[in-house]
């Protein structure tokens, strides 16, 4: 054993000298989220707000994600699945609406909005037309800062979570009907698609947004010779550059359009609305004269429709006919692929959830992003939506005006 202190004294300069493990300086989280996502209670709503996959992700940069017991389920997501990936399970409700930030689907029940503790945030769809006004006024009560995902917009302005699920709605619109098309029971027995020697069948599609774009997409995919309709002349011009062909497109004229109905074996109904109800297009009178059998699909049903036959249905009883034309006017199409949908809206988040954790909070993202505070309807109890206060007579405030006293 060595004990003359020259000699350690040297073998300790020695040692100081070897090449050494660089020490890098960590950066320290400013913010650990503390995330509840409840399990749906709306009706057929299938969807989870995150999959198992992201939450892996915000459990590795630090955050605490709480999901309550079989909310994946009805996505093909187990427990287990989330627990693997770093979740807590819990197995009562309250205790999710206790979490700082809850992220959900729908939008929250009555019964929802009484187990919330106050002082939080809430990040959800907006329905605006079926949204109940005793539950802004409790949430306004209880100071919550309230985010409607479908009015959040990304970098280049796009609504991402309407453009995504719009996507899905235009390409299953397309499946659905050469679903019932095809059917024993109610359908022709035509095949949605092209076979050399038969003639193609016709497909309308009524309105040239995301949803009518995709539709187009996937009916041109299948071989449909397909015709498009919409107000808005620049849209019909974007519709045909985006997807790279010519096909017939028209303004809405009622006698053009009424013709091109005659002839359809399928319509589809993607006409949106900014606000209020979708204004009807299609008169009883050209679905009267539309062919035996033929099928119209009506994704605008959750703005009320745009053909004056449809009427809401559900994934349990999704069609009805009348003048002898199928009609599937089923709100919500995304949840009839609720794993895919799901994984949309996560790929969506889960930058958006770790931005906000590594700024802080959701009150630094609203000050910091315009694009998620374009989102915010209800900022510390304080409503910011102008339509959702003139429509239930709640006075408002604007978010720019918030943003800036507490700015200062």
């Amino acid at each position: 054993m060595i004990t003359d202190p020259q000699i350690i004294k040297s073998l300790m300069e020695q040692g100081s000298l070897l090449p050494k493990e660089e020490m890098l300086e960590i950066a320290r989280k400013k913010g650990s989220l503390h995330i509840g996502i409840p399990r749906e209670t709306s009706f057929q709503e299938k969807r989870v707000a995150l999959v198992p996959e992201a939450v892996s992700l915000l459990v590795s940069n630090g955050h605490r994600v709480k999901i309550e017991t079989k909310s994946g389920e009805n996505s093909n997501f187990s427990d287990n699945d989330y627990s693997e990936a770093g979740a807590e399970i819990v197995h009562n409700t309250k205790e999710i609406f206790e979490c700082d930030l809850i992220f959900k689907v729908a939008p929250p029940s009555e019964v929802e909005v009484d187990m919330m503790k106050g002082n939080q945030t809430l990040i959800s769809a907006l329905q605006i037309s079926v949204q109940p006004k005793v539950i802004l006024q409790k949430l306004m009560a209880k100071k919550i800062t309230a985010i409607a995902w479908d009015y959040i917009r990304d970098e280049e302005g796009v609504f991402p979570v309407v453009r995504t699920m719009g996507e899905m709605a235009g390409t299953m619109s397309i499946l659905i009907a050469g679903e019932l098309l095809s059917s024993f029971g109610t359908g022709k027995g035509i095949m949605l698609g092209s076979v050399a020697g038969v003639q193609p069948p016709e497909v309308v599609v009524i309105g040239a947004g995301t949803v009518g774009e995709y539709a187009v997409r996937a009916a041109l995919g299948l071989g449909c010779s397909v015709k498009v309709f919409d107000n808005s002349l620049s849209r019909l011009r974007r519709l045909q550059n985006d997807i790279g062909a010519r096909i017939y497109t028209s303004i809405l004229q009622p006698k053009v359009l009424a013709k091109a109905l005659r002839r359809a074996d399928v319509a589809i109904g993607a006409v949106r609305s900014s606000l209020g109800r979708t204004p009807c297009v299609v008169s009883e009178e050209m679905v009267e004269n539309m062919k035996m059998g033929s099928v119209i699909v009506d994704v605008s049903i959750d703005q009320g429709g745009c053909f004056e036959t449809s009427r809401l249905t559900n994934h349990n009883e999704p069609t009805y006919t009348k003048h002898d034309v199928i009609h599937y006017c089923v709100p919500n199409i995304a949840s009839r692929v609720a794993r895919t949908a799901s994984f949309a809206l996560s790929n969506i988040f889960s930058p958006i959830l770790l931005e906000m954790g590594d700024k802080g909070g959701c009150k630094e993202l609203i000050i910091g992003d315009e694009g998620f505070r374009s989102g915010v309807y209800m900022y510390q109890g304080v409503l910011t939506s102008e339509v959702l206060g003139k429509v239930f007579d709640l006075k408002y405030k604007n978010i720019e005006l918030l943003v800036m006293g507490i700015r200062s």
